[in-house]
């Protein structure tokens, strides 16, 4: 199905709903989309003047707290959930009662607690703005915060897997496995093809002289490497570092510290806590916060319903919104479809997006221009929660 979502308006008829109806109709023949009333309350109109700029700084408000939607809702899923479709879809709720988004956008009931309609349209405007940019602003903290310690404890932690050859070794190595505090004596760690076994176990003592007999020891191996430990005398190590590399055997670097290897533990431990804590409230914040942002987005697409509307049909305030989801490749039937139904509207003859015509306030150039006024929802960052 079609992620992308259309929501239009056309001047009020006798009735509210008969536009709608109509609409309904001529759709509902060939299946072509699904349709919605969007319901917009009396808001306060002021001057045209101001009708003209604010039709602009809406449109920079909207792209603006689109932006922040998306980016908000992909952090969610890519870094926190993990790509998990399923969690996504629990999260990704709006309003007081939770419901899902598309649900939201196809039964719109203004905010009037928080969008007190009394208040002028530029006013709510800025309320809405401010609230996403502290949105954003938030959102920018949390994020750096929650990713630096993931980051700090995915390097930790991908230090303890991997090959013997790069591997942290601390949590396989004891006290046990190393001479310490030996004046002439040192342990050192080889790491061993696993093809060559019977050639180290064959040839260690032979690599060189002053290497202690039968003290090799096998402390791990993995898929590709065996890792033993070997002791000799100090002076001789450069020696066997030479003859171990003609063998195909690597002399690890390692010292054996154990306050280090009680520290890199501890450390581990604190991030994987931290990063718990975190997570639980970033979840929490994301999915109350998600909801507060795309409740904005939505009351400023019905801000620019209004604007548009008043600003193509005029005065007095009488006029239909809809939200239509066309259905799966039904575009271009439906539009030929509206057209025909609202055709009469345009007074210019230019009735297709690919004339493009620029009236400050009412379309930009940018935009495609319809004979109803007309405005994309494009939900397909919302909607890979339920592919």
């Amino acid at each position: 199905m079609s992620s992308e979502y259309w929501i239009i308006s056309v001047p009020g008829k006798s009735s509210a709903r008969q536009n709608y109806d109509e609409v309904c109709r001529v759709t509902g023949r060939d299946q072509l989309s699904q349709n919605f009333m969007f319901n917009i309350p009396d808001l306060k109109v002021g001057t045209l003047d101001s009708l003209v700029a604010l039709s602009d700084d809406l449109t920079r408000i909207d792209g603006y707290i689109e932006g922040v939607t998306k980016k908000l809702t992909q952090f969610f899923f890519h870094d926190v959930l993990e790509d998990d479709r399923n969690r996504l879809a629990e999260n990704l709720v709006v309003g007081q009662n939770g419901v899902n988004p598309i649900h939201y956008v196809t039964d719109f009931q203004w905010d009037h607690a928080k969008y007190p309609i009394k208040l002028p349209l530029r006013s709510l405007s800025e309320i809405i703005s401010k609230a996403a940019t502290h949105i954003e602003s938030e959102l920018k903290l949390r994020s750096q915060s929650y990713n630096n310690v993931k980051q700090t404890l995915d390097s930790l932690e991908k230090k303890q897997t991997g090959s013997l050859l790069t591997r942290s070794l601390n949590d396989v190595l004891k006290k046990e496995h190393f001479i310490l505090g030996s004046e002439y004596l040192k342990t050192l760690l080889v790491c061993v093809p696993k093809p060559l076994m019977n050639d180290w176990y064959a040839k260690y003592e032979s690599l060189c002289t002053m290497i202690v007999p039968r003290t090799t020891e096998l402390i791990t191996q993995d898929q590709d490497y065996a890792l033993f430990s070997v002791t000799l005398f100090q002076k001789t190590e450069d020696t066997f570092r030479h003859k171990c590399r003609e063998n195909k055997f690597t002399v690890r670097d390692f010292t054996y510290d154990e306050k280090a290897v009680a520290n890199e533990r501890e450390k581990i431990h604190e991030l994987e806590t931290e990063r718990q804590k975190l997570y639980a409230n970033l979840v929490r914040w994301l999915k109350i916060n998600f909801g507060e942002i795309f409740s904005a987005w939505i009351h400023i697409k019905a801000l620019r319903v209004f604007v548009e509307s008043v600003l193509r049909y005029g005065l007095p305030v009488n006029f239909t919104a809809m939200v239509i989801h066309p259905l799966k490749k039904s575009s271009k039937r439906l539009r030929d479809e509206l057209d025909k139904l609202f055709g009469y509207l345009d007074q210019s003859g230019q009735s297709r997006q690919d004339e493009q015509i620029d009236i400050p306030g009412v379309f930009s150039s940018q935009q495609e221009y319809y004979p109803y006024v007309y405005f994309k929802l494009d939900l397909d960052y919302i909607e890979m929660s339920t592919k």
